[in-house]
């Protein structure tokens, strides 16, 4: 499998493409963390937006969306442990084909283009009113125009999360947990205060559901205003639930968590859904009810953009108090709502590269940065959608709502039908079914997936009618979506057809990474390498390495990410598409220029520095080569590395060097896992000085090693006592001595 110079001899250069995604495993509780940072945000202001539709009865359809939220869950967690896994694209392509695909993925994007606007504009919202609240409080009657400094501060939002995601900077499940941790502190100290102030000043619930008590506006009936269709229970009920719909958004992400999901993969999906359902249920449903109960009829729809807000300041007890509380809720609200805008980018970025995958979308598309090695391309297209539509929605959040609920409820229909459909052209045997089947002789027929199927269809099919402009917006933005699709989909066929400027690759699928699957031996080199354009530092190590001994592995991470990713059996087209192509042919031009034989290798993961780690491991590199970027320098490098390689299983032995090669050409080198320091010359002095002291005590009984204990005890001693502090500065104070070599273990 080695490259050989000199003239080529026609054959394809091997790669060998692992089929199995290398990840970082998480518990089902941060999978249900990550999952309602998106799900959470909407007991914002899911409730205001519903009761401003369809009246003083929206808590209970809120009620009633999270609870019609079990069934929704449950088809998730079929698709997700069916072959097929993955969101919304991947199982509607499997079941109806490309073109329903493409349809279903443009109504998500959609979805995805609306979330990031209602998030950032609703964060804006609470902010303002907390701020005019504020003023009045101190008598100070400064009119703020709450829409216009919610749109320019989502519009600020949204530009930051595309920066750090441009830079590949990526919120971790540890963040979502502690956004979930203190909104639950913040849920709690809600609950509790309100029972007290319903126990001490009483409440009323909100009208039942019935045509009697619903007050729809104009702008919630639609094209059926002055029609005798409202007045239909079964209707007005449809009209109701589609209007509170937009209270269940975020579900798509509990596919995107599978695949990291922990071992028993199926049961832990099965916690995270119910955590999820029931952490959604109390909060989500408690707002609207709360707010129904504490918050004056005269008053409310001056909170109905910040209903929590809202209840704040209608709780008992002394208005700086409520103040306070307003302002915390404000900052719960922020940070929830800042990551569901995160999760939209990330989302949508997933989605579009996935797409892009498979041929709908040019390679061009997926073109890293040159700075930062991130999918900017799809970054920039999905921020500028999000920001013309917070500009053309004015920062009012009913419309964003209103035009939000297009895109979840058809993503949700659409992939409810797939799955049903997948029952009978798939009926193989799964991990886990929507419950309620019936056997009938030898078929199966699935009563409760078609009844969860014909809801979401009903609710969808109403929503065309009531809801003019969503229903024109988001028809309008899926056909134009289809459309280009369709039409880069054949120009990239054609282009591919007519391209032979690239190497060929003859691709060897493994299961799994190791030296036999690459004909390695232990003790190489490994190389990884992202940017075509950045390869100087695989250069050094082709200089740099005798390979008469040593293998050098020139590997690339496919970045995975998003709901239709796969965990096992992907198809190594799947991992090794035109990027990689283009990618190694340059570092075939380099290696043969330079008369070096290396070996390839592309691994599937979530999370590179987790996989570069894993597969040092398995191939037993005693270096890893890697260049600096614009993002990271050496030594964040190797603290990243150090990190990942604390992480991962292995044996206590195992040992390997980082070799950073700096923009500027020089090396900075890490050693990875516990290891003995590299000590200086003074070093060694000074343990020498302290153990001819302790010799002239105890005599030659005491060891240099003795010495050296002695100080690492009260040093750890020192640093989980009183003298914390001072055994830092003494750290520090080592920090500014010169050292040749730095050694990375991770925290």
């Amino acid at each position: 499998m080695a490259i050989v110079t000199g003239p080529s001899s026609g054959k394809p250069t091997q790669v060998v493409v692992a089929t199995t995604v290398l990840l970082s495993f998480i518990s089902f509780w941060r999978a249900a963390a990550i999952v309602l940072g998106d799900l959470g945000s909407s007991a914002f202001y899911a409730g205001g937006i519903a009761e401003q539709a369809v009246g003083k009865a929206a808590p209970w359809f809120i009620l009633g969306v999270m609870l019609f939220a079990w069934a929704v869950r449950a088809i998730y967690i079929e698709s997700s442990v069916m072959f097929v896994r993955g969101g919304v694209y991947r199982v509607v392509k499997e079941a109806m084909g490309g073109t329903m695909a493409k349809l279903s993925v443009s109504a998500l994007l959609f979805d995805y283009v609306l979330t990031g606007p209602i998030s950032a504009v609703s964060a804006g919202l609470y902010i303002a009113a907390l701020l005019t609240d504020i003023l009045a409080h101190f008598g100070v009657g400064l009119p703020i125009p709450r829409d216009q400094f919610a749109a320019v501060l989502a519009m600020g939002i949204i530009v930051y999360f595309w920066r750090r995601n441009t830079r590949g900077l990526h919120e971790s499940s540890s963040d979502a947990l502690h956004i979930v941790q203190i909104t639950t502190v913040m849920i709690v100290i809600l609950l509790g205060w309100s029972v007290f102030t319903l126990l001490t000043r009483g409440g009323t619930l909100p009208p039942t559901p019935t045509v009697d008590h619903l007050r729809f506006s104009d702008d919630a009936v639609g094209w059926l205003k002055d029609t005798r269709f409202p007045a239909i229970t079964a209707i007005a009920l449809l009209i109701g639930f589609g209007h509170s719909f937009l209270a269940m958004s975020g579900y798509e992400s509990l596919a995107q968590v599978y695949r990291e999901i922990e071992s028993p993969k199926p049961l832990n999906l099965r916690r995270t859904g119910l955590v999820v359902f029931v952490y959604s249920l109390i909060f989500t449903g408690s707002v609207s009810f709360l707010a129904a109960s504490l918050i004056p009829d005269a008053v409310r729809p001056q909170f109905y953009d910040n209903l929590i807000s809202g209840i704040a300041m209608n709780l008992a007890g002394p208005q700086l108090l409520r103040l306070g509380f307003q302002a915390f809720v404000v900052l719960v609200g922020f940070l929830i709502l800042a990551s569901a805008v995160n999760t939209a980018i990330v989302g949508s970025n997933a989605v579009l590269s996935r797409v892009s995958e498979d041929g709908v979308l040019p390679e061009w598309f997926r073109h890293p940065h040159r700075k930062f090695g991130t999918t900017h391309r799809f970054l920039n297209l999905i921020v500028g959608l999000q920001l013309i539509t917070v500009l053309l929605s004015g920062g009012h959040i009913y419309i964003l709502g209103e035009a939000y609920a297009f895109g979840v409820i058809w993503s949700f229909a659409l992939k409810s039908l797939s799955v049903l459909v997948l029952r009978f052209k798939d009926p193989s045997p799964r991990e886990w079914r929507v419950p309620v089947n019936l056997k009938v002789g030898s078929v199966e027929l699935p009563i409760g997936l078609a009844a969860i199927t014909l809801a979401l269809l009903s609710v969808a099919v109403v929503n065309l009618f009531t809801k003019e402009v969503a229903t024109i917006a988001g028809a309008s933005f899926t056909l134009l979506v289809y459309v280009a699709f369709v039409l880069s989909e054949r120009a990239t066929a054609r282009r591919k057809a007519t391209d032979h400027t690239l190497d060929q690759f003859q691709l060897l699928p493994a299961p799994d990474v190791g030296l036999t699957e690459l004909s390695a031996r232990p003790g190489g080199v490994l190389v990884p390498v992202r940017d075509p354009n950045t390869l100087a530092h695989l250069k050094w190590a082709l200089n740099h390495t005798d390979t008469q001994k040593q293998d050098i592995v020139v590997m690339t991470v496919r970045v995975l990410q998003g709901p239709d990713t796969g965990f096992r059996d992907l198809s190594s087209t799947r991992v090794f598409r035109d990027y990689e192509q283009n990618l190694f042919t340059r570092v075939v031009s380099i290696a043969e220029r330079e008369g070096r034989p290396v070996k390839l290798l592309v691994v599937p993961s979530g999370n590179v520095a987790d996989a570069i780690a894993q597969t040092a491991v398995s191939l037993q590199s005693s270096e890893i080569v890697v260049g600096e970027s614009g993002t990271f320098n050496g030594a964040q490098l190797a603290h990243l590395f150090g990190e990942a390689w604390d992480r991962i299983e292995k044996s206590k032995d195992v040992r390997s060097r980082l070799v950073a090669y700096k923009l500027t050409g020089e090396i900075e080198t890490f050693l990875l896992g516990p290891h003995a320091p590299p000590l200086s010359q003074e070093d060694l002095d000074l343990i020498h000085r302290l153990w001819l002291d302790a010799v002239n005590r105890y005599g030659l009984d005491v060891h240099h090693r003795d010495v050296v204990r002695a100080a690492l005890e009260e040093m750890e001693r020192d640093l989980g006592g009183a003298d914390r502090e001072r055994a830092l500065a003494r750290i520090a104070e080592q920090l500014k001595r010169p050292r040749a070599t730095a050694d990375v273990s991770g925290p």
